[in-house]
């Protein structure tokens, strides 16, 4: 099987390659190939018995991926994107790399007829916002409240459609917030929910922009990652009519974060974190939801944490948390 990861050298694609190099096949098939993509050229792992391409290449570019999808791969996971924050601030940008380049390959996949080929892309829980019910579920209506979330579902909606018409076999997960990201904060207007607790754990502080009885969302990176292995290997026509289902995360209230990092790092690591109310972080990461009745995900097979002392403690215990 040949496996295709745009995105690759983000921190979710790295992650991906190494879980799919451990398991050494998807969907009850032996990978043969995997590609990696990133606008610079993902490192790959060494001393891998398949071959691995690493290719540096701008996905916003004119016909960018015509040679890769040249090979006829079986598997596209779809992770590139502009973050939040960065998106909201320019949008051209968000357009070009998280709308314009989606329809990109999905036309690419058309022009090739590659209609078994699978593609999973990672969309958001910022797909919804404004005013919603007090819990969610996959059937509420999209009202993103900033550009990120609006660019995600309009390739949600592509995909939908193009699923629907048999040009490809897509499926999109939405992700809640991912708690704790390890190395350092990036410019996703939720990147606090991971450093409040990742640096003072780590001896460093930290801001918090956001009130703190501010719910989120959030699921771990390992959910996450074996999320986007599972959604591969389920069939397309198990997903219905929508291609699209929110991963069943957990909600928890910032103040409840801040206890957790009390209980596991005590009143020293609580004190590191100092706060700084951020009113443009704040609109942004208060339009997303926090309440969702994930039946659909779960129905699925896809798993969620337990608890959010579970999150931390994984942390903790991950010996690449600093990477």
């Amino acid at each position: 099987m040949h496996v295709v990861i745009t995105g690759a050298a983000g921190f979710l694609g790295q992650r991906l390659t190494h879980a799919l190099l451990a398991r050494g096949e998807l969907d009850g098939r032996p990978l043969s190939r995997l590609t990696l993509i990133d606008r610079d050229a993902p490192v790959p792992p060494s001393d891998q018995p398949l071959e691995i391409v690493s290719r540096a290449v701008d996905i916003t570019a004119p016909g960018a991926l015509e040679s890769v999808l040249d090979e006829r791969p079986d598997m596209i996971y779809h992770l590139a994107a502009v973050v939040s924050s960065a998106a909201e601030a320019d949008l051209d940008l968000g357009l070009t790399v998280n709308f314009d380049a989606t329809r990109a390959l999905l036309e690419g996949c058309r022009a090739r007829e590659l209609s078994s080929t699978r593609l999973v892309m990672a969309s958001s829980v910022a797909v919804y916002g404004g005013e919603l019910p007090a819990v969610l579920d996959d059937m509420t209506a999209l009202t993103p409240q900033s550009s990120y979330g609006t660019q995600k579902a309009m390739g949600e909606l592509l995909i939908n459609d193009y699923s629907r018409r048999g040009l490809v076999d897509g499926r999109v997960l939405r992700l809640p917030t991912i708690v704790i990201r390890p190395g350092r904060p990036n410019a996703a207007a939720s990147s606090f929910a991971s450093s409040i607790l990742r640096e003072p754990l780590n001896g460093e502080e930290a801001i918090c922009p956001v009130p703190t009885d501010l719910d989120l969302f959030v699921m771990s990176p390992d959910r996450v990652i074996e999320a986007l292995v599972h959604g591969a290997e389920v069939a397309g026509e198990a997903f219905g009519a929508s291609r699209s289902l929110m991963l069943p995360g957990i909600t928890v209230s910032v103040a409840e974060m801040l206890d957790t990092l009390r209980e596991q790092g005590g009143e020293e690591a609580l004190a590191r974190v100092r706060h700084e109310p951020d009113a443009r972080i704040e609109a942004i990461v208060a339009s997303w939801p926090a309440r969702f009745a994930t039946r659909k995900a779960e129905r699925l097979g896809f798993v969620g944490d337990r608890n959010f002392r579970e999150i931390v403690e994984a942390f903790l215990a991950d010996p690449a948390r600093n990477d």
